[in-house]
């Protein structure tokens, strides 16, 4: 295992987590448009994995361990400024996935990722989006009725859980606003 790049791609993750965190505890995110200092983390990270990629091919368990393999799809799913690259990530995830070299779901949250950034519904229902109430609601989802079978083949819960857990997120989440207007 390479200890060095595993600790790499964790600090990665973590910093954009804390970024993420801060934006929204600040107020700035959620917003209409991609905030420029996400985006340039985000940006520099992807470069960086394309590096590691390039060197190592997709840093799986094998290579960094499960921590960061994770934090490898993380930094792969937030890489929404090149699509082309999100796509690549995604095809050598299938891979990994094949060699039980990374986790399942991964793959389903970033070829859902991908397909509903190009405009096709997605296969998984891991993408979400907020209807006119604000409330979160899947993007279209391609054969919505055997979505939770293919959910479940990659270790997630059904489409409802899911959606259920999103909606209380933001229940909690006004009830704070209220709490502290």
């Amino acid at each position: 295992m390479d200890q060095s790049l595993a600790d790499e791609l964790i600090d990665m993750m973590q910093e954009d987590q804390l970024v993420l965190r801060q934006l929204f505890d600040s107020g700035e995110l959620p917003s209409e448009s991609y905030h420029p200092q996400m985006k340039t983390l985000h940006e520099h990270n992807s470069s960086r994995l394309k590096e590691v990629i390039g060197r190592h091919g997709w840093p799986g368990i094998a290579l960094v361990g499960e921590d960061a393999a994770e934090a490898a799809w993380l930094i792969g799913q937030h890489s929404v400024s090149d699509t082309d690259f999100m796509a690549e990530c995604a095809c050598l995830l299938e891979d990994a996935v094949a060699r039980d070299n990374v986790a399942g779901w991964q793959l389903a949250f970033l070829q859902d990722r991908v397909r509903t950034l190009s405009g096709k519904p997605q296969y998984y229902g891991t993408q979400f989006d907020r209807d006119e109430n604000g409330w979160p609601t899947p993007f279209p989802i391609e054969d919505s009725d055997t979505v939770n079978e293919r959910r479940a083949r990659v270790g997630l819960n059904s489409l409802e859980k899911r959606q259920a857990q999103m909606t209380e997120q933001e229940r909690k989440r006004r009830a704070n606003i209220e709490q502290t207007s």
